[in-house]
């Protein structure tokens, strides 16, 4: 039996941190959508392993992966293929949308999604589901929101790696206020109204330690974004456009500009098959 599943890339349209537990954890406040950009997992039967080819295969320990995390906390057995196409600690989910993916084709195999998937870190109940969504807490607080417009995204990182902690440890404020009320529905003008009301939180702190972020925002707004702004702790930034033809002509030139940038134009993924 061979199963294939996406692991689409998440990403944080607006993150207020509203506070930290004792023990360390931040507790956020996020809406999430996900992009059709992402990375592909194949499982097929046999013992437990982990490959992985792609373009950012590099960056990735085979050893101590997530998506071997996520298989052995599921108790299931498979030889699994990654093929890793979006950066490595770039605040898209990366290796949270992975593990997901892999919970998600155990499950087609048979073995039964596990309790508490956010031991395996805080993307990982929101990857699961894999459509748009309000996340609270510490991640395990998972609400649903109004239906997205056809989005046309641009995602940009400047192909540097942003460990989360550092981000967090530079964040001056933690106890911020929550998203605002959200309306009852989006269309393309009401969510960049929204949006342009809300805020990442780790913005600032990211870019204190890689200034590259604002020439980033600065380009995806020159390129005529609705709105520009960073996902999760970076460095990867979104823009929103008013078309696939505004969206593509706008990676084109910023691609154009920086040869050495992951720039990619995109849509948002379709939810996963029911499992």
């Amino acid at each position: 039996m061979s199963v294939t599943e996406v692991a689409p890339a998440k990403l944080n349209l607006a993150l207020h941190v509203t506070g930290q537990r004792p023990d360390g954890y931040h507790l956020l406040d996020s809406l999430v959508v996900f992009a059709a950009a992402g990375d592909k997992l194949t499982l097929d039967a046999g013992p437990l392993s982990l490959s992985v080819d792609g373009p950012f295969a590099s960056g990735l320990d085979e050893d101590d992966n997530l998506c071997l995390k996520a298989a052995r906390l599921a108790g299931g057995q498979a030889a699994i293929r990654l093929t890793k196409t979006l950066p490595v600690a770039a605040g898209i989910g990366g290796g949270s949308a992975d593990a997901a993916a892999v919970l998600r084709g155990l499950a087609r195999m048979g073995v039964p999604i596990p309790d508490a998937t956010e031991r395996l870190g805080a993307d990982l109940p929101v990857c699961l589901a894999a459509r748009p969504a309000r996340m609270r807490g510490v991640g395990e607080i998972i609400e649903p929101v109004p239906e997205m417009p056809d989005l046309r995204l641009v995602l940009v990182n400047p192909r540097v790696e942003m460990p989360t902690p550092q981000v967090f440890s530079a964040l001056q404020r933690k106890d911020n206020a929550p998203l605002p009320a959200m309306p009852d529905r989006f269309d393309l003008p009401a969510l960049v109204a929204y949006l342009q009301t809300c805020r990442n939180d780790l913005e600032a702190p990211a870019i204190t330690l890689c200034p590259q972020i604002a020439t980033v925002l600065r380009e995806l707004r020159d390129a005529g974004a609705l709105l520009a702004r960073m996902s999760g702790s970076g460095a990867t930034c979104f823009g929103i456009f008013t078309d696939a033809s505004a969206a593509g002509l706008a990676a084109y030139r910023i691609g154009a500009a920086h040869e050495n940038w992951w720039v990619t134009a995109t849509g948002l993924a379709p939810p996963p098959q029911p499992v």
